[in-house]
């Protein structure tokens, strides 16, 4: 394990062959979701890469402007409520580099998994709706699409065909069910590939969520 200020690494244990990039939600950090990995049902010498980068510390408007790290600011959760479309663009570039850092690297575009919870999922969508060259696919937890309605305009080519797998909890006091529900129904409309699954939990992740992710991944990236 390396620990930057930028962001928690872990080298796979086999020839380094695929990276998952995962982002963490408000007020966490990269260190966030590295216990679950060992959890997902990888193959020993699964040769994944995971990169948990730390979102900036910033204050958000919905805490009180207590700063916090964010990869932007909240004023409130609902699709047609003002966002902060300057900082999520902000952070989309710098998480799309991190990507563009990989590929650079040897990694194939389409050996590369960008994954989120709550806000990071809102930044997987977001990103990987937009990136330039085609993923193995995208997942996001507990999360939403924003700034939905330059998707259509924006969404590049390339990732048409990049599988989405975004599961949320029924009874989520945080990010409403609904918002999840709805980002679903938005990307299949636009002709995206979404396995969605829904379990009776909170703002949370639960095993069955786990062992879905590692599913996808395995079938992504085996």
């Amino acid at each position: 394990m390396i620990r930057t200020e930028d962001a928690v690494t872990l080298n796979p244990p086999g020839k380094h062959t695929a990276t998952v990039v995962w982002l963490h939600g408000l007020g966490a950090d990269g260190n966030d979701f590295v216990p679950i990995v060992p959890e997902l049902g990888l193959p020993k010498d699964h040769g994944i890469k995971f990169i948990f980068p730390h979102a900036t510390v910033r204050p958000v408007t919905i805490n009180n402007g207590y700063a916090m790290r964010a990869w932007y600011d909240i004023v409130g959760i609902s699709r047609t409520g003002p966002q902060d479309t300057p900082g999520i663009r902000d952070s989309a570039k710098r998480i799309a580099g991190i990507l563009d850092a990989e590929m650079t690297a040897g990694i194939a575009s389409t050996r590369l998994v960008l994954a989120g919870f709550s806000q990071g999922c809102a930044m997987a969508l977001h990103t990987g709706l937009r990136f330039h060259a085609p993923l193995a696919g995208v997942v996001g937890l507990s999360g939403y699409l924003p700034v939905e309605s330059t998707v259509k305009a924006e969404a590049h080519a390339e990732n048409l065909q990049t599988p989405f797998l975004i599961v949320h909890g029924t009874m989520d006091p945080v990010v409403p069910f609904a918002l999840g529900r709805d980002s679903r129904d938005i990307l299949r409309g636009l002709g995206y590939s979404v396995e969605w699954h829904e379990y009776p939990m909170q703002h949370q992740v639960c095993l069955e969520e786990i062992e879905q992710i590692g599913a996808f991944l395995r079938a992504r990236l085996a």
